[in-house]
């Protein structure tokens, strides 16, 4: 981690520095809104969206709970549908970030807007095997933002890579991930990994943030 800082709050940082008490933020794939929930109290207007209905209907009772009027949120296929409508001054995505989402940032943001996201890196759990297809490393965002119209101003890593002393440590680590991982065969590469000698696991994000050219 960069100066200990997590990726989640180095993003939050690269917004804020935009000072945006007289923007609209949008945030894409917002989940339950844990990130437009931080940011609606510096911005004039935050709007977060997301395809799944449930986690929008969450957002929204956060919000209300929490008393924040500034921020809505939209239920929306981010990947498919166009954001211009929403006159973003920024846009920021936390670990919902695809080609097809920076060519619609690019499209809704000015001159001037920013982009600021955080993608799974190629290095995230690289134990299974299998790299998400989600994942960016550096070369590939960088090319990812500048084909939609943006330049780079920030591109980082955040990397921990935790190791074990035995394969049970190993195992009790990713347990939380054994559903999902065995659905795609990564539960199985994991394990042929830690019997063949292998006792790490790899957390890596891409913290990124690029401007509207």
């Amino acid at each position: 981690m960069v100066g200990g800082a997590t990726a989640f709050e180095r993003l939050v940082a690269l917004l804020m520095a935009e000072a945006p008490a007289a923007k609209t933020l949008l945030d894409i794939g917002t989940g339950a809104g844990r990130l437009a929930l931080a940011l609606a109290p510096h911005c004039r207007r935050v709007v977060g969206l997301d395809r799944d209905p449930e986690v929008i209907e969450e957002a929204r009772d956060r919000a209300r709970s929490l008393g924040v009027t500034r921020a809505e949120f939209h239920v929306l296929d981010v990947e498919t549908l166009e954001y211009a409508d929403f006159a973003p001054d920024l846009v920021s995505a936390h670990l919902c970030v695809s080609d097809a989402i920076i060519e619609r940032a690019g499209r809704a943001l000015p001159a001037g807007g920013l982009l600021a996201f955080v993608a799974f890196h190629a290095d995230q759990w690289r134990e299974t095997g299998r790299r998400s297809r989600f994942a960016y490393d550096e070369a590939q965002a960088e090319r990812a933002v500048t084909a939609n119209g943006f330049t780079v101003e920030h591109i980082d890593v955040d990397r921990e890579i935790q190791a074990f002393a035995s394969v049970e440590e190993g195992l009790a680590a990713a347990v939380s991930l054994q559903e999902k991982w065995r659905s795609d065969g990564r539960w199985f590469r994991y394990l042929d990994f830690l019997e063949k000698g292998g006792r790490t696991l790899t957390r890596s994000h891409l913290v990124c943030s690029a401007r509207r050219r």
